[in-house]
């Protein structure tokens, strides 16, 4: 995989730095008091979102859950606007009434971020008919996470959309936790990705840490799907570094079992792989960090000089 051009995997490596800072700032800002509600990190499961809409166009579809900063950032979502709508600012996506577990951007094919466990895959599902009916070679990718595969909206979803053969890539970002339950308790099966086969549809199990090898299953499946040959449930083994929310400790995990995931953590392991096989020099890789960070700070500070909505605003584009 490492054949890819180098422009390529600085543009791979660039996003996931990006999406480590941006969280890590994110955290940052919710301690100062200037995140209103919570937030519920992504940081530690990069290499998903990365490795999967490296694959992606413009004009392809993504879905989103309550931790889909990083879906955001990897499908292009401008880094300013992101953090002003976390920060419920009027120049955020969604003019600051979304926050953080509700930014969409159609512009670049985001149709949505939601806090609702599993609801996105309805409208993945949705998407990827209108997609077939209108004739294209458009994709959608839908991420959840493994408690969601226990919502009837994952059955129902993956059925419709294997009968249809509609271009869904659902991607379940396996993080062993649904909230502060542990998969073990609450399924008797070891892999989601067993379940495509109920389906009549291919299962992936692929680790989630590692952005080259998600890449490399991700592409077959968007390339299976621009050819109307259906659905992949694709799931990526990973682990978030903090709790389910900003206010959770997590203490529920083993030391032992968070010692052994932080130790494979998806940027080191990308940044020492890209240097081992001479692709990026130690210092061009500082030098991307510095650009990086740079960029992140500029976000900050345009969201925090931007204004609050106006209280008047308030009905304003909403639809429900």
């Amino acid at each position: 995989m490492l054949n890819l051009p180098k422009n390529k995997l600085t543009q791979m490596l660039r996003k996931i730095l990006e999406i480590r800072l941006f969280e890590e700032k994110v955290f940052e800002l919710y301690a100062q008091n200037l995140v209103p509600g919570t937030i519920h990190l992504y940081a530690g499961e990069e290499a998903v979102a990365v490795g999967v809409c490296s694959n992606l166009r413009k004009d392809d579809y993504i879905t989103s859950t309550h931790r889909g900063h990083g879906h955001c950032i990897a499908k292009g979502a401008d880094l300013k606007r992101t953090m002003a709508e976390i920060l419920g600012k009027k120049t955020g996506y969604c003019k600051g009434k979304g926050g953080s577990m509700h930014i969409a951007d159609f512009s670049i094919g985001m149709l949505g971020a939601t806090a609702v466990v599993g609801a996105g895959i309805p409208i993945a599902v949705g998407a990827g008919l209108s997609i077939k009916l209108r004739r294209t070679d458009q994709v959608v990718v839908c991420f959840f996470g493994e408690g969601a595969s226990n919502q009837g909206t994952f059955h129902e979803g993956i059925n419709m959309a294997s009968i249809w053969k509609l271009p869904v890539i659902f991607v379940c970002e396996n993080n062993l936790y649904a909230m502060g339950t542990r998969q073990s308790i609450v399924m008797n099966i070891e892999n989601i990705a067993d379940r495509a086969i109920a389906y009549g549809i291919s299962g992936v199990v692929v680790d989630g840490n590692d952005v080259l090898a998600v890449y490399e299953v991700a592409e077959k499946a968007v390339e299976r799907a621009r050819k109307g040959e259906g659905p992949v449930l694709i799931e990526c083994k990973t682990y978030r570094h903090k709790g389910h929310s900003r206010v959770d400790p997590a203490r529920y995990r083993p030391k032992e079992e968070v010692a052994e995931w932080l130790a494979k953590d998806p940027i080191k392991r990308f940044k020492e792989k890209l240097i081992h096989t001479k692709v990026l020099s130690e210092a061009e890789i500082q030098h991307i960090e510095k650009e990086v960070s740079v960029e992140i700070e500029e976000a900050v500070k345009f969201a925090i000089e931007s204004p609050f909505p106006m209280p008047e605003e308030a009905l304003e584009d909403v639809y429900a």
